[in-house]
């Protein structure tokens, strides 16, 4: 905990934390009732439009706005796009009073939303390093996880809720003052959150562009496999998106309160590991850590096949208590790795390699859904989150990580040489 409070003190982190916890806190409610609207109309499938319309635009976007968090200020992307996305959000609840809301309406929110989800989500580890020392990295990022886990165990269950009190289309309200919020708290941070510095490393030119950055990830084993590996594990979040509902509305004949439940449990677990990790030190064995945890985290969701509610939700808290460390470890691989006038870009196109694999994850669990496949689904997803594991495990067990050491200066010494 003394890391913790150590890195909380340092003002600009908490008003970026704090930010972080209450934007989250709205989408935690809103996917809830995304869900929700969706299952009650268009079933199964409609889900699984809906999952891919939240995932795959941030493909599309992470082509965009990595160049951009490497050319202008962090900030004020941070605060233009959470301005736009709390007038788009709005626009739900307005329609629904206006008796005009659509399926087309839902799935255009969720769209805008996946291609813009890419802002914070690579710009906050982008500006990290800009906030807090390389020894308290870990913390802050474990905190990072800790603010997505304390808002998605609170989030689902509040939407629960809400959906009953103001029904589902309000709780989209919400989330666009939770928006605002953001933008405003992003405006009090002392720190610039400019542009990076350009760097000029004797006669070689600023590296700009995508084309270094492919060629970095490519070549540095670290980045490459955690990028992979996490990608493969993300295709089964993907599909659990759709299939959580689908077992809440089909197999349990339940309410909103069960969906609550089994997002409030994954997210909990998701909390619990996030704030053991973020107070670990970071060591040379955290590749090898991480292989060991996926393989045992994504074997666990075999458990799953039972469509037993007890069941299901012991293996959600067991997967997400062991999955949550690998994201916090991987952070600070990411951030050390990736040098600083190409972190924009490299967060980006990280993020989006793993989070676009969020959407295929959707599209086969809505389709072997459709068609009540559910036990093959679930093999199929312990397969994808499990065996990357084991390459990490098997390429990286005398493989040691360095804190400080990034990708530029393991290869500087080869330039040299040839």
């Amino acid at each position: 905990m003394k890391a913790y409070v150590a890195v909380l003190r340092i003002a600009d982190y908490r008003l970026l934390w704090t930010a972080l916890v209450i934007n989250l806190l709205g989408d935690g409610a809103t996917y809830t009732a995304l869900a929700w609207i969706t299952v009650e109309r268009a079933g199964a499938g409609g889900l699984g439009v809906l999952g891919v319309c939240l995932t795959l635009p941030v493909i599309a976007g992470g082509a965009v706005i990595g160049p951009l968090l490497d050319r202008f200020s962090r900030r004020k992307l941070f605060i233009y796009d959470s301005v736009f996305r709390a007038a788009v959000v709005a626009l739900i609840p307005l329609l629904a009073a206006l008796d005009m809301l659509a399926m087309w309406h839902l799935y255009g929110v969720a769209l805008v939303y996946g291609l813009l989800k890419i802002i914070p989500l690579a710009g906050t580890p982008a500006v990290l390093p800009e906030l807090v020392p390389a020894e308290d990295l870990q913390a802050a990022s474990g905190l990072e996880a800790t603010a997505m886990g304390v808002a998605n165990v609170v989030g689902p269950a509040l939407g629960a809720v809400l959906i009953t009190l103001i029904g589902s289309s309000n709780v989209l309200l919400l989330d666009a003052l939770t928006y605002l919020a953001f933008a405003f708290l992003i405006s009090r941070i002392k720190a610039p959150l400019d542009r990076p510095a350009r760097v000029e490393d004797g006669s070689r030119k600023r590296k700009s562009g995508w084309a270094p950055v492919f060629d970095m990830i490519v070549h540095d084993k670290f980045l490459l496999s955690l990028t992979l590996s996490f990608a493969a594990f993300n295709i089964s979040v993907g599909a659990l998106l759709v299939a959580l509902p689908w077992l809440a509305k089909f197999e349990f004949a339940s309410g909103p309160g069960i969906l609550g439940l089994l997002l409030a449990v994954l997210a909990a677990a998701e909390l619990v590991g996030s704030l053991v990790s973020g107070g670990m030190k970071t060591t040379e064995k955290q590749m090898l850590r991480i292989g060991q945890l996926q393989i045992i985290a994504g074997g666990l969701l075999l458990l799953m096949v039972y469509r037993s509610l007890p069941v299901i939700l012991i293996a959600l808290l067991l997967t997400g208590i062991l999955s949550a460390p690998m994201t916090v470890m991987g952070g600070v691989v990411r951030m050390t790795r990736t040098p600083q006038e190409m972190r924009g870009r490299a967060m980006t196109l990280m993020r989006t390699t793993m989070a676009g694999a969020l959407p295929f994850g959707a599209a086969i669990g809505g389709i072997l859904l459709s068609g009540d496949h559910y036990t093959e689904l679930i093999v199929l997803v312990t397969i994808l989150a499990a065996a990357p594991g084991v390459f990490t495990v098997l390429i990286f067990r005398s493989v040691p990580f360095r804190l400080g050491v990034s990708a530029d200066a393991d290869r500087a010494p080869a330039a040299v040489e040839s």
